[in-house]
């Protein structure tokens, strides 16, 4: 009996098998029948039957008692439970009672229809009795089409019934809070989904702004999106390059790897700058990708050299951090080389022999010309004055496994051991030079005769390897070697089909 009757005071006359009104969420408004009550959280499965089948869903307690109040508790206040969006409901028509004293009292599961017209006075009193008992109760106002009297003037509670009251509503307020609290599990879900939906759509439509804002930038652009990434990767990088007065590593061998610029072909193609050079020894290499579902990003690789030159860096200051040390080498004995290596049109040719001008190259600020600058220098110096030594040049190149002499009309030379197991170059001419202007007449007069061809990566590509020597020798009758620093421009280190230029001369 006792849990009867808190089950009343929660549920109603909300029971299983009890019809009742529900709101669709289309807003329709129809009938269903109760097949299942959580208490706990408050809430109520219905089901109906709709278009040849059964359906039904978990409704809150709250909203089934605004669409049916006839079977709201005795307790229940609609100011504070029910929000004011329920209220505009129709609540059920209530069946007009003819004597309130037939009405059941016991603790029953039928509901009276007339409950919902039981309010509590400040007296503490039923109104409905009351009215009652005045002959002016409900049903005697359906008889007579007089008017009301004014309400009566209610006298104030004393201080323990206001307290009384305060504490009724005080209940009332609290056993709100708690329905909210105690919402159902699945209209929970609904709203998290709901709320993690907006927000997706909120960052959507924030990263599309952006992108349409990036986009305007550099319009017409089909790499705006990599060349974006690469700008803010750039952004959290600290930029120190090699600059002119850093200190010089002394290394028997040392790897440098140079930058070029773009140039204007690719410019005007839009096409984006991969490399970055963000310190003097390190070079990061961006590898636009896509991931399955189509996201871009960025792949970045790093390397590590002994230094690396940006696209800013000139020719004399790769040849300081590169080749120069090796000069001093060859006044003492030694055999120096010094070679440049990459794929067509990466700027071998440019680096060693100097600038072009056209198809005319510019052999005075190249490798060459630089080392050539220090032989003499050191040669006049007073360390290796009295050293009595002479210098002289050689220049050949090396195309389609053959070797010709650029210095004698591109003769064709054999390369063969002699009977101290050294390689030899016979029949190679070796000049003298006395300056630093026969050096270049040499290198220029051998420029104009190496084979050179057209390829989609460059319009005067070498095609050839090219090995200029720098030779010291003893000045004496059988003019011995005392020294030889070799500068080799290879020609490009891929295959001819990537060049697309697959004839014979440019393979």
């Amino acid at each position: 009996m006792k849990m009867t009757d808190e089950l009343e005071t929660v549920m109603g006359g909300v029971r299983m098998g009890v019809n009742v009104d529900i709101k669709r969420t289309d807003g329709r408004i129809h009938s269903a029948v109760v097949s299942g009550i959580n208490v706990e959280t408050k809430s109520v499965t219905v089901e109906w039957f709709e278009r040849g089948e059964t359906k039904g869903k978990e409704i809150e307690l709250e909203q089934i008692l605004g669409l049916n109040q006839d079977l709201a508790p005795t307790s229940y206040d609609n100011a504070n439970v029910i929000p004011n969006k329920l209220q505009k409901y129709v609540p059920r028509p209530s069946v007009p009672v003819a004597n309130n004293k037939a009405a059941p009292t016991g603790g029953g599961t039928k509901r009276n229809p007339g409950r919902q017209s039981h309010v509590i006075t400040s007296n503490g009193h039923n109104k409905e009795q009351n009215e009652n008992q005045n002959g002016s109760g409900p049903h005697n106002n359906m008889d007579n089409s007089e008017t009301m009297p004014p309400p009566k003037h209610v006298p104030s509670l004393p201080p323990d019934k206001s307290e009384t009251v305060s504490k009724a509503t005080g209940a009332a307020a609290a056993a709100a809070q708690a329905v909210n609290r105690r919402r159902s599990n699945v209209v929970k879900e609904v709203e998290r989904l709901k709320e993690n939906r907006e927000k997706r759509r909120a960052q959507q439509a924030q990263i599309l702004e952006e992108q349409e804002q990036l986009r305007n930038k550099d319009p017409g652009n089909p790499n705006w999106e990599f060349l974006q990434m690469i700008l803010d990767y750039k952004e959290e990088l600290e930029f120190n390059p090699l600059q002119d007065g850093d200190p010089i590593a002394n290394h028997q061998i040392t790897v440098c790897i140079r930058k070029r610029p773009m140039n204007q072909k690719e410019t005007k193609k839009k096409e984006v700058d991969v490399v970055t050079i963000p310190t003097r020894d390190n070079i990061t290499i961006h590898e636009p990708k896509s991931k399955v579902d189509l996201t871009k990003y960025l792949d970045n690789q790093h390397f590590r050299f002994d230094y690396a030159f940006d696209e800013n860096s000139n020719n004399e200051l790769v040849y300081k951090y590169s080749a120069r040390s090796l000069v001093q080498s060859i006044f003492e004995g030694g055999m120096a080389t010094c070679f440049a290596y990459g794929q067509t049109g990466s700027g071998k040719t440019h680096t060693m022999g100097g600038e072009f001008h056209g198809k005319s190259q510019d052999s005075k600020n190249g490798i060459y010309a630089f080392a050539t600058k220090d032989v003499f220098k050191l040669l006049k110096s007073p360390k290796y004055k009295n050293s009595n030594l002479i210098v002289s040049c050689s220049y050949f190149e090396i195309y389609s496994g053959k070797v010709f002499d650029l210095l004698s009309g591109k003769s064709k030379l054999r390369v063969l051991e002699d009977g101290k197991q050294q390689v030899v170059v016979v029949g190679l001419t070796e000049t003298d030079v006395e300056c630093v202007e026969d050096v270049l007449k040499l290198i220029t007069h051998g420029n104009n005769l190496r084979t050179s061809g057209q390829t989609s990566a460059n319009a005067h590509s070498s095609r050839s390897h090219a090995v200029f020597q720098i030779i010291l020798r003893i000045n004496n009758n059988k003019k011995p070697l005392y020294g030889k620093f070799s500068l080799i421009d290879l020609a490009g280190n891929e295959r001819g089909a990537d060049t697309s230029s697959a004839n014979r001369q440019t393979r």
